[in-house]
C-alpha cells in the first residue's frame, strides 16, 4: 500500500512539474498559431538568424509562425510598428526616441551590450578633413534618426561646435553611399556593416568612432505595446531564442560573415570585420541604460530635433505589470 501511495505521488508530482512549465511559458505547443511579425535589416543579427533557419524552426515547434519584413534602417522599421506593420525589430540608440516624440506606441523590450566601434565618422581616403574640428562647414549625410545622428552631434561636442555649424543631409545608407562615393558630400556617419563597405570599397577614412565615452551604441529591440501586452509570453520566448542566436553568432563570426557577406555584396573578411564591431546577446534594460537613453533624449530636445520632451522609462517594458 505505500509503495503504491509513493507511485501515485510521483505521478501527481511529475503532473504537477509539468503543468509549472507550462504556465511558465504559456506557449500554445499544440493550439492555435501565433504569428509574429519581426522587421529586419541586411548584415545584421537579424538577417543571419533568418538565414541560419534555428530560431524560426524552434517558434513553429510552438506554434508560432514568423514573418520575416525587410528595411533600410531602423526609423523606417518604426515607422511600420506604429502603424501596425510589424510587431518587432532592432534598432539603434536614436530611432526609438524619434519615434516616441512622434507618440508611437513602443516598447523597449531588450538590448545589446555596447558597440562603440560599431558606428564612425568616415572621409574619403583624399580628404583635407584630418580632425573633427576640419567639420567646420562641410557637408555630412546620415540617415535622420538613425543611432548616428547622436553621434555627430557627440562628435561635433567633442570638436567645441554646434550642430548647426556643419551642412546635414538626410540620406538613407544606399543614397549617402552613392554622395560619399561622388563627392556630393564631405563626410557620412554611419553603422556597420556599411562602414566596413566604404572602407573596403571606397578606401574611406574613419575619423572618429563611438569610443572613448562618446556613444554607448546599443541595439535595442522595440516591440509594438499592443503586441507586449496581448502576447507577454510569447514575446519572452521569441527574445530567449533570439539571445541564444546572438551569443551563436558572437562565437561563429566567421560563418556568420558567410552569410551576411552576400547580402551586402562584401567580402568574407570584411563582412567578419563588421562583425568584430558588434556586441552579442540581449538582456532586459538597466537603470543605466534607460539612464543614457533620457541623456539623448534629452539633447534632441535642447537641438529641436524632436518636437517634446520624452519619458524613456514610461516606454520600457515590465512583464511583470
Amino acid at each position: 500500500m505505500t509503495h503504491t501511495l509513493k507511485r501515485h505521488g510521483a505521478i501527481v508530482a511529475l503532473f504537477v512539474f509539468a503543468a509549472l512549465v507550462l504556465l511558465v511559458f504559456h506557449l500554445p505547443a499544440h493550439a492555435t498559431e501565433t504569428a509574429i511579425r519581426i522587421g529586419w535589416q541586411k548584415g545584421s543579427d537579424l538577417s543571419v538568424i533568418k538565414a541560419r533557419g534555428d530560431f524560426q524552426h524552434s517558434l513553429e515547434q510552438h506554434a508560432i509562425s514568423v514573418r520575416w519584413i525587410e528595411f533600410p534602417a531602423g526609423p523606417q522599421m518604426l515607422e511600420a510598428l506604429n502603424i501596425g506593420g510589424i510587431d518587432l525589430g532592432v534598432v539603434g540608440e536614436t530611432p526609438p526616441i524619434f519615434a516616441q516624440a512622434a507618440s508611437t506606441n513602443l516598447l523597449y523590450v531588450s538590448v545589446e551590450p555596447p558597440a562603440p566601434e560599431g558606428e564612425a565618422l568616415l572621409v574619403p581616403k583624399s580628404s583635407k578633413i584630418n580632425s573633427l574640428g576640419d567639420l567646420k562647414g562641410k557637408r555630412i549625410a546620415l540617415n535622420r534618426g538613425s543611432n548616428v545622428h547622436y553621434l555627430l552631434v557627440r562628435l561635433l561636442e567633442k570638436a567645441h561646435l554646434n550642430y548647426d555649424d556643419v551642412k546635414v543631409s538626410y540620406l538613407t545608407p544606399p543614397d549617402a553611399f552613392a554622395a560619399f562615393q561622388n563627392g556630393d558630400v564631405d563626410a557620412w556617419v554611419i553603422w556597420e556593416p556599411y562602414a566596413s563597405a566604404a572602407t573596403a570599397r571606397l578606401g574611406a577614412r574613419v575619423l572618429a568612432d563611438a569610443r572613448g565615452g562618446v556613444a554607448n551604441n546599443h541595439q535595442f529591440y522595440i516591440a509594438s505595446r499592443s503586441f507586449a501586452q496581448a502576447q507577454p509570453q510569447i514575446l519572452k520566448f521569441v527574445l530567449a531564442r533570439i539571445n541564444e542566436e546572438s551569443l551563436w553568432i558572437g562565437s561563429h563570426r566567421k560563418m556568420a560573415a558567410q552569410i551576411i557577406a552576400p547580402q551586402i555584396d562584401l567580402p568574407v573578411d570584411v563582412a567578419e570585420r563588421a562583425l568584430n564591431h558588434s556586441s552579442y546577446g540581449v538582456a532586459p534594460l538597466d537603470a543605466h541604460v534607460v539612464a543614457n537613453q533620457q541623456r539623448i533624449a534629452d539633447t534632441f530636445f535642447r537641438l529641436k530635433l524632436i518636437p517634446k520632451q520624452i519619458d524613456v522609462a514610461s516606454a520600457v517594458w515590465n512583464p511583470a505589470r
